[in-house]
């Protein structure tokens, strides 16, 4: 695909109809309470991976081989940008490139998720209305970090706010305390829930008692909870969460999908026989090996892995052997 084609878009005129209630409609952090219009996340996204060529440029032609590949895999729609996309190392020229061309391959019928979180409150607003033009549907935030220490629950609400305010599509939460040290506080995300602008929160902490509680708490709000792992996608849908935002679903799309469905039919046996034989491969390509661990396992399944950018180093041989071993022994190789 060619750059030229990959170039910013206008707004596309579907995103009025995605637009939220003025502000005299909005409920619970507005003062008047009124109908809102959501978006169903439900199912499964896989958070795309970068590829990179040889000399660590962005290859929108391996992109391209990829996404062709993942069409046939019933996913609810895709997220670019997210921590599996090595986004803090794109610069903002690459990371809009890279969110115009996804939209232009994904059918209109998926959903593009497009990772804008930055440090400040202000830089995130003009990344989120820039990801906005170029395409996306909703716009995942994630924690600032830096300064962790002042990342109160009050600084946090007051930060996604004004973003989810300035926001021309739906705001989702991201808490991924594993990369910022940052829990994203659960008093704040019962705050946020009730603002008509934010979706819902993709939570990769793994703690099921804290999802079990935001889907609890929030039954009366339009507010949806992703599990952003797919080492615990059936506890969370036990206690009620809608979908998954899965690094494994970059490697073995169709079974987690295949997942997504048992649990909606209620076929509970079969769906815990197949979430035992995600879990290690899925600890694998997340907390064992990281990025580096899921480039090399996608390659086992047909997709372009490639290499990470630097500093993010290759596997070693013998670390390639027993992240294969994993995933041999639980029957997917």
């Amino acid at each position: 695909m060619a750059l030229s084609t990959c170039l910013v878009s206008p707004l596309r005129p579907a995103l009025a109809a995605l637009r939220w209630a003025a502000p005299g409609q909005r409920r619970g952090l507005s003062a008047q309470p009124g109908p809102v219009h959501t978006l169903n996340l439900r199912g499964i996204f896989p958070p795309l991976t970068t590829p990179f060529s040889a000399t660590q440029e962005v290859d929108y032609a391996q992109l391209e081989g990829n996404l062709c590949r993942y069409a046939s895999i019933p996913f609810r729609g895709l997220v670019v940008l997210g921590s599996n996309g090595e986004y803090p190392y794109l610069a903002l020229r690459e990371r809009l490139e890279l969110v115009s061309c996804v939209r232009r391959a994904l059918p209109r019928d998926r959903l593009l998720l497009a990772g804008s979180g930055c440090e400040s409150t202000q830089a995130t607003i003009e990344l989120t209305v820039s990801m906005a033009e170029a395409g996306a549907d909703v716009a995942l935030v994630v924690t600032p970090c830096y300064y962790r220490g002042g990342m109160t629950s009050a600084a946090l609400v007051q930060h996604y706010t004004e973003v989810a305010d300035a926001s021309p599509i739906p705001v989702v939460l991201y808490s991924v305390p594993a990369n910022t040290g940052l829990d994203l506080p659960l008093e704040a995300v019962l705050t946020l829930a009730q603002h008509p602008n934010i979706l819902g929160i993709k939570d990769s902490g793994g703690d099921i008692t804290r999802m079990g509680l935001m889907v609890h708490k929030t039954r009366q709000e339009d507010f949806q909870v992703l599990a952003g792992s797919a080492g615990f996608l059936l506890a969370s849908y036990a206690l009620g969460a809608c979908g998954g935002v899965c690094a494994l679903a970059n490697v073995l799309g169709a079974p987690l999908c295949q997942l997504d469905s048992l649990c909606r039919e209620g076929r509970w046996q079969e769906a815990r026989n197949l979430q035992h034989r995600l879990i290690e491969p899925n600890l694998a390509v997340t907390r064992r090996f990281g990025i580096p661990g899921l480039k090399k396992a996608m390659e086992w399944f047909g997709y372009y892995g490639g290499p990470c950018r630097a500093p993010l180093a290759p596997l070693s041989s013998p670390q390639v052997e027993e992240l294969r071993g994993i995933f041999s022994a639980n029957g997917w190789l």
